[in-house]
């Protein structure tokens, strides 16, 4: 029965390796054909570079999100070791720090400065 559940959990974790593998390539692929629409529409690609960029990481950030969480669930099975558990964690972190720095790159802002960029957009909006 336990041997089962590893199994069944050992798939779950490579199906959202692949998920988020695939959500990836997929964000690529769609950033890369809005970009050459928007790019081909008005002729001005540098005015379409930005967004692209933007759904770009946008897709890397999902996926990124999905693969974590595989490695995460895959450590259920895993036999825990001191070296198992320093490897995730490695992983676990620079999975993150890409993740923040994405997510950093489309916002235009930390984090933590979030709130005062969208209070001031709102307030340029309102005028």
């Amino acid at each position: 029965m336990t041997e089962q559940i590893h199994t069944y959990v050992d798939q779950l974790a490579k199906a959202l390796e692949i998920a988020g593998v695939a959500i990836i390539v997929g964000g690529i692929v769609l950033a890369s054909m809005w970009f050459i629409r928007d790019g081909s529409r008005t002729g001005d690609w540098q005015s379409a570079y930005p967004s692209y960029r933007s759904n770009i990481g946008r897709g890397i950030l999902l996926g990124l999100e999905l693969l974590v969480g595989a490695d995460i669930i895959a450590t259920i099975t895993a036999p825990l070791t001191v070296m198992s558990v320093g490897l995730l964690g490695g992983i676990v972190l620079i999975r993150t720090f890409l993740s923040f720095s994405l997510e950093a790159e489309i916002e235009g802002c930390w984090p933590w400065q979030r709130a005062a960029k969208d209070a001031a957009r709102g307030e340029a909006d309102q005028r």
